[in-house]
């Protein structure tokens, strides 16, 4: 009984070896990276438009925090600051990465005032963004851009450099008493 339960255990044992060394289906940069982009884009997107307008220009301050913490708020960026630097950074990242030219002035986007002109604007990097993923190939993923960072590196510094923010965001919400979206499900 002992023997064949050990030879059980040894012939699931190398099934699943087997089968863990089964190669996978290749996948193209452009749509790998694009799928993680997508994924950045409704978090992002959720997150920004779920702050009610009122609310855009919320910057974290003093009286958030209990007696005692001391914390210099003085360079601490609002709300609207943080989503509209998200929205640079995607045309930064996105550009640098494909060598696409954005058609919007990028510098601009820090003008904007309201909540729908940021949200627009934030929409229009992703959709950039996007355009810049799908010049993505294994060719020319791990191309060299910029010293050391190659167009793959930028993709993914993209949604690095977004979901820094995000959760920054999150908490910029949550003292707002609002659940954010990927939260509420």
């Amino acid at each position: 009984m002992k023997q064949m339960i050990l030879v059980a255990g040894l012939l699931l044992g190398t099934m699943g070896a087997a089968q863990a060394q089964t190669p996978h289906a290749m996948v193209s940069p452009a749509k790998s990276f694009d799928a993680s982009l997508s994924s950045f884009e409704t978090e992002m997107t959720g997150l920004a438009k779920a702050m009610p307008a009122e609310k855009y220009d919320f910057v974290p301050s003093q009286e958030l925090f209990k007696d005692g913490a001391s914390t210099d708020f003085k360079t601490v960026k609002g709300f609207s600051d943080m989503v509209k630097h998200v929205a640079q950074a995607n045309y930064f990242y996105a550009g640098a990465l494909s060598g696409l030219k954005p058609t919007v002035d990028v510098k601009a986007i820090a003008t904007l005032k309201t909540k729908d002109e940021i949200v627009a604007a934030l929409a229009d990097s992703f959709a950039f963004a996007h355009k810049a993923m799908a010049t993505l190939t294994p060719q020319n993923a791990f191309e060299g851009v910029k010293g050391d960072d190659t167009r793959a590196s930028l993709a993914g510094g993209l949604m690095a450099h977004g979901f820094d923010h995000y959760g920054q965001l999150v908490e910029y919400l949550r003292m707002n008493g609002i659940i954010p979206p990927a939260s509420r499900k």
